[in-house]
């Protein structure tokens, strides 16, 4: 069976390094593990996991480090996570890569309702315009992504989440764990025709409030 090279930029992220030792469990998956920062990488499995240092908005070294990958999962974040898109998007094409899965937040198209909506809408402020631009240039791409939009964070031990399918759905909850977000982007990468072009809004059942139950 054909080894499957996954590139995962932003490696360095909580959610990310919940994602690796999930798909060190298949065989059949190896790893690039892009990043500014490497010494913030825990335990590197070194026979299934390629590090390069880099930033996603460089493009020649993105173009670089993505050779003969077939999937690119984005953890990215930074005041110039438009730029960064952007050039995700370029590198991508020049490779010849179609699968994208991007994490965003939630609340970049005003799909979270009532008191929780406006709740979150003021704490986030301008990093929901910024997040959205980058969004915009995801889905105006001819990738095929994902774009993951998760509730408020938290480091619960727990895989349990809901989703809410489309930019105008709707957004349920206010919280969802870490590890089940990690959880969904494995599942993506082990199933990469699924979700296929969908904005995917990811929270935990039963977490509705004006806010999230810990903050």
């Amino acid at each position: 069976m054909k080894m499957t090279k996954i590139a995962i930029l932003g490696a360095a992220g909580q959610i990310a390094q919940l994602v690796e030792p999930m798909l060190l469990k298949n065989d059949n998956i190896d790893m690039i593990l892009y990043l500014r920062h490497p010494n913030k990488l825990k335990q590197i499995n070194e026979a299934r996991e390629k590090v390069i240092k880099g930033d996603a908005s460089n493009f020649n070294e993105l173009k670089e480090a993505l050779t003969d990958v077939d999937l690119v999962y984005a953890n990215l974040a930074g005041s110039n996570i438009e730029e960064q898109a952007k050039t995700v998007v370029k590198a991508m094409d020049a490779n010849n890569i179609k699968r994208l899965i991007w994490v965003s937040s939630l609340g970049i198209y005003n799909e979270v309702p009532g008191k929780f909506g406006e709740w979150n809408k003021n704490i986030l402020g301008s990093y929901l315009t910024t997040y959205r631009a980058a969004a915009d240039q995801i889905t105006a791409s001819d990738l095929d992504y994902t774009i993951i939009r998760p509730a408020w964070l938290t480091n619960k031990d727990e895989i349990s989440y809901e989703k809410t399918v489309g930019a105008k759905t709707p957004f349920k909850g206010t919280e969802v764990s870490r590890l089940s977000v990690a959880d969904y982007i494995a599942a993506l990468i082990e199933n990469p025709t699924k979700d296929v072009k969908a904005n995917v809004g990811l929270d935990k059942a039963g977490t509705d409030g004006d806010k999230p139950a810990w903050y």
